[in-house]
């Protein structure tokens, strides 16, 4: 299974924690430090591009910076691939497209809402 993923009632829903030696940005997200969170993910993407974990948290940078078209293509990627289980903190397993389509849908409701 991946990493633990928080579900947290932002735009965008994933945050993968760091449990293993890849950094995933969540730390800095969750500290709304989102500037140190992108430089963070933009620089594990160049290793990992495919990784679902870091394309959902910088999903989640873009959603919560204003930059909705940006957040959706990297959703688009994660459901273009196959899916992964993903721990979440709650105990649940969820599979990466499922975190996927939650951002898309509170993605659109961000952009409804404005």
């Amino acid at each position: 299974m991946a990493l633990l993923v928080a579900a947290a009632g932002m735009a965008a829903p994933a945050m993968a924690q760091t449990v293993w030696p890849q950094p995933t940005g969540y730390q800095e997200i969750a500290a709304g430090r989102l500037a140190a969170a992108e430089r963070t993910l933009l620089q594990e993407r160049r290793v990992n591009p495919d990784s679902p974990e870091l394309m959902l948290n910088l999903a989640a940078v873009y959603a919560q910076t204003g930059r909705a078209t940006e957040a959706r293509a990297l959703y688009d990627a994660v459901l273009g691939e196959k899916p992964i289980a993903m721990d979440m903190p709650s105990g649940a397993v969820l599979s990466s497209h499922s975190v996927a389509r939650t951002g898309v849908h509170r993605l659109n409701q961000m952009v409804a809402a404005r």
